[in-house]
């Protein structure tokens, strides 16, 4: 850009003035057509109309204090209007955007494909639980959920495991750290299974009460193919008057069909909970060869599924403390428990449990 100094007036009559301001914007329009980026753009302003250093301030000093009076209109004049032509060829520049430089620099070809976004698919444990919960929300069951951090008494004395009762020891039990000052139905765990959701919810409402409860519980089982010390259950609770085994059984058979086709059968044998008298374990006809007995049902052709039972009076005795209306005289209820990773790999043909839980996309994907 012109770095000149502005020159001295040598006259001040109408020839000299138009050869002055002349000479000026053809500086002027030479600067503005050198500038290529928006530094130079605040340059040229800086230039032209700086307040302290820029030219058209030296042109005011030098030539209009110098002017005679009646010479004083006319350059004036041609002093506005030569403002008033950088102003627009620095507003023309400002405004003229990058260069073709630059544009050619950030081209983008709109041939190419585009960038790919993957859609995000249901977790198979989370698919699972869902397919089975929608059975039971069919049904009038409404969802139960509740804290995975219990105290003992949630977990187990209200769920008629009494201190020092052998079936604690089935529940490999995960203790909350440095809790010996507390009494023990205080003291707090990992949750064993989702049933003092059960006792929670009878506490807060009276019969008739249907409800799933899904969740993650954790116990202290050694890892292999077909143990985690974290899993997921599903359990169930139907309390009402005049509640029946036979309820339990046509509830469990139809779920178990809308699990796994209308062609499965069910059985019940004899079992033990302490929080259901009597108890059953239920067991599906094989899915995978149709009862006939292949290597997965070990040639029996029934496959054990889940554990269910009529509630133990007990049970309804401890919610009758803060809910009188469960008398066990009046009311009668069953509840069913089933592990979600067991029938996540009977349904998508999983050999190994560590998979559900490993992260690794390539398993993940199949079920995309």
């Amino acid at each position: 850009m012109t770095n000149e100094p502005i020159p001295e007036m040598g006259g001040f009559d109408e020839a000299s003035l138009d050869k002055a301001f002349a000479a000026l914007e053809q500086q002027a329009r030479a600067d503005a057509a050198a500038i290529k980026g928006d530094e130079d753009v605040e340059a040229y302003r800086l230039q032209w109309l700086g307040r302290k250093q820029g030219r058209l301030n030296d042109v005011s000093s030098r030539w209009l204090k110098a002017a005679p009076a009646e010479a004083k209109k006319s350059l004036g004049q041609r002093f506005n209007a030569l403002k008033t032509t950088v102003e627009q060829l620095l507003e023309q520049a400002a405004g003229s955007g990058p260069s073709d430089a630059a544009l050619a620099a950030e081209a983008i070809d709109i041939t190419l494909p585009g960038t790919r976004r993957l859609l995000g698919a249901e977790h198979p444990i989370t698919r699972t639980m869902n397919e089975i919960v929608s059975v039971f929300a069919a049904l009038g069951y409404s969802v139960g959920v509740g804290p995975e951090v219990e105290t003992d008494f949630y977990n187990f004395e209200s769920m008629n495991f009494p201190p020092g009762h052998p079936a604690r020891d089935t529940q490999d039990t995960l203790v909350i750290a440095n809790q010996d000052r507390r009494p023990l139905r205080d003291r707090l765990l990992l949750r064993t299974h989702t049933s003092p959701v059960q006792m929670r919810t009878m506490e807060k409402q009276p019969p008739p009460v249907r409800i799933v409860i899904p969740g993650k519980v954790h116990r202290n089982d050694a890892q292999d193919a077909t143990h985690s010390p974290i899993f997921h259950q599903v359990e169930g609770l139907c309390v009402d008057t005049n509640i029946t085994f036979s309820d339990l059984k046509g509830t469990l058979d139809h779920a178990m069909k809308a699990l796994f086709g209308s062609s499965v059968k069910t059985r019940f044998f004899p079992s033990f909970f302490p929080f259901t008298e009597p108890s059953a374990d239920v067991q599906i006809s094989c899915i995978f060869c149709g009862g006939k007995g292949c290597r997965k049902c070990k040639q029996s052709g029934w496959i054990e599924l889940l554990g269910c039972g009529m509630v133990d009076p007990a049970v309804f005795a401890f919610a009758a403390e803060k809910q009188p209306a469960y008398d066990p005289k009046k009311i009668s209820g069953f509840a069913f428990g089933m592990g979600v990773e067991r029938i996540a790999m009977m349904k998508y043909g999983i050999s190994e449990i560590g998979s559900l839980f490993a992260g690794d996309m390539r398993f993940l994907n199949q079920f995309a």
